[in-house]
C-alpha cells in the first residue's frame, strides 16, 4: 500500500541504495557520505519537495492538445485491457488508459471482432487506441476510422509487442529494426486524423542490440505527440529487470514526452522511476492485473497521505462487479455475431479467469483457486470459488 513520505522514509530510502545518512534537526545540514553524492541529494531534494507539495513528482501531461492532468496510466495488455479493466482502473485515480492491441488491417476491414476490441463504456475517458500494423496506408485510414468514432482521445503505434504472429507480418517490435519505416508511419498518421498519435516501444531487439535513441528519434521526427518506453528489450518479453539507465538517457534525448513502463511494481517503484528518470508520466502493466487499487495507492504516495486499504468485502464485491462487466461487455459482442457457439456468460468466464488469478494473489487459498479454473462455467461458479478460497492473507 502507498506511503505517507516522512524522513525518516527518505533516511531509509537512501541506506537502502548504499548511502551512509544522517539526518539532524531541521536547522543543520544533512551529512552524505557516499560516492554518488549528487544523485543523493537529487532524491532528498524530490522527496521533500514532494512532501511540501503533493503532487509535485507527478505534473500534468501535454500529449499534442490533449492535456492528462495525471499521467499514471494502464498500460495495453492483450487479453486484459478491455473497457471493463479500463473503467474500474479509471475509477481509482487512473489517470489514461490503453485499448488492447487491435489490427489496423482489421479496423480497415471492418472486422467485428476487430471492432469490438475497440468497444468503450458509457464514461471513459482519456483513452487511447492502440493499434499494430506495418503498412503507412493501412494504418493511416485506420487512424482516420478510429479518430472518427468519437471515442478517443490519442492513438498509439505498437513498436514493441514480441509476439510472433505480429512480429511475422513485420509489425510490432519488428518496426524496431525499420526506425524510418516508423517515421513514414506516424507521419501518415499524423496526416490522416485530427488526433494525437504516439508511439510504444521498447529499449531494443535484444540484449546489445539497444536501438531505443534511433527508434525515439524517429518517431519524434515523423511527428510523434509521445512515445512510452517499455524499459525491456524484445526478447525479454515482460520478465527481468527494467532498464531504467537506458529509459533516463532517452528522456534526455527527446524534446517530445517520455512516459516510462516497466518495472512498476508497487507505488514506491512509480515515484522511483519519476525521480530516477525524470519522464513525464508512468505506464502501469501486469502490477495492475486484478489489482486496481494500485492506482489509488500511487495517487496516494503522490499527494502525500496513505493509502486506505481495502477490506475483504470490497476485494469480493469488486470481483463480482469486474465478472459482471465482463458479462455485459461480451453480450454486446454476441449481437453481432450471426450464429454465437457460446453464451455472454461462458465468454465472459473464460476470459475472466486470468484477471481472477491477479484478484487472487496474496490469499492463501490462491493456489487451490488456480487448480479449479478449468472448471468454471458460470458467474455462480466464480463467486462460490472465490468465496471458498479468498478469505485469509
Amino acid at each position: 500500500m502507498g506511503r505517507s513520505l516522512t524522513t525518516a522514509n527518505l533516511g531509509a530510502e537512501a541506506g537502502n541504495r548504499g548511502a551512509f545518512c544522517f539526518f539532524l534537526i531541521p536547522a543543520t545540514p544533512i551529512i552524505i557520505l557516499w560516492p554518488r553524492a549528487k544523485k543523493i541529494f537529487s532524491y532528498a531534494r524530490g522527496v521533500i519537495h514532494n512532501m511540501q507539495n503533493g503532487d509535485a513528482l507527478i505534473k500534468p501531461l501535454k500529449i499534442g492538445a490533449l492535456a492528462v492532468e495525471y499521467p499514471v496510466i494502464l498500460a495495453p495488455m492483450a487479453g486484459y485491457t478491455d473497457a471493463a479493466a479500463r473503467f474500474l482502473a479509471a475509477r481509482f485515480h487512473c489517470g489514461m488508459t490503453f485499448t488492447e492491441v487491435t489490427s489496423a488491417e482489421g479496423i480497415v476491414r471492418g472486422s467485428r471482432q476487430t471492432w469490438h476490441i475497440l468497444e468503450t463504456f458509457p464514461g471513459e475517458r482519456l483513452v487511447a487506441a492502440h493499434v499494430y500494423g506495418s503498412s503507412p496506408d493501412t494504418l493511416a485510414r485506420a487512424a482516420a476510422a478510429v479518430a472518427e468514432t468519437g471515442r478517443f482521445q490519442t492513438i498509439d503505434l505498437n513498436c514493441g509487442c514480441p509476439v510472433s504472429r505480429i512480429v511475422a507480418r513485420g509489425a510490432g517490435a519488428a518496426l524496431m529494426e525499420q526506425p524510418g519505416k516508423i517515421a513514414r508511419i506516424v507521419r501518415a498518421m499524423k496526416k490522416a486524423s485530427p488526433l494525437p498519435v504516439t508511439v510504444k516501444t521498447r529499449l531494443g531487439p535484444a540484449p546489445g542490440r539497444m536501438n531505443i535513441s534511433e527508434t525515439a528519434r524517429a518517431a519524434e521526427d515523423g511527428g510523434a505527440d509521445a512515445i512510452a518506453i517499455h524499459a525491456r528489450y524484445t526478447t525479454a518479453g515482460h520478465a527481468g529487470p527494467a532498464g531504467w539507465e537506458a529509459l533516463a538517457k532517452t528522456r534526455a534525448e527527446l524534446s517530445i514526452p517520455v512516459i516510462g513502463n516497466g518495472g512498476i511494481g508497487t507505488a514506491e517503484d512509480a515515484r522511483r522511476m519519476i525521480a530516477e528518470t525524470d519522464v513525464a508520466g508512468v505506464m502501469v502493466g501486469k502490477a495492475a492485473i486484478g489489482n486496481p487499487w494500485i492506482f489509488d495507492e500511487i495517487h496516494a504516495l503522490f499527494h502525500g497521505r496513505a493509502a486506505r486499504p481495502h477490506t475483504l468485502a470490497e476485494h469480493l464485491a469488486l470481483i463480482e462487479e469486474h465478472l459482471r462487466l465482463c458479462i455485459a461487455h461480451k453480450e454486446k459482442a454476441l449481437k453481432a455475431r450471426r450464429h454465437p457457439r457460446r453464451s455472454a456468460e461462458l465468454e465472459a468466464v473464460l476470459h475472466f479467469r486470468c484477471h481472477l488469478v491477479g484478484y487472487a494473489r496474496g490469499f492463501r487459498g490462491c493456489a487451490e483457486l488456480k487448480r479449479k479454473l478449468q472448471a468454471l462455467r458460470t458467474a455462480e461458479d466464480v463467486l462460490e470459488l472465490v468465496k471458498l478460497h479468498l478469505q485469509d492473507k
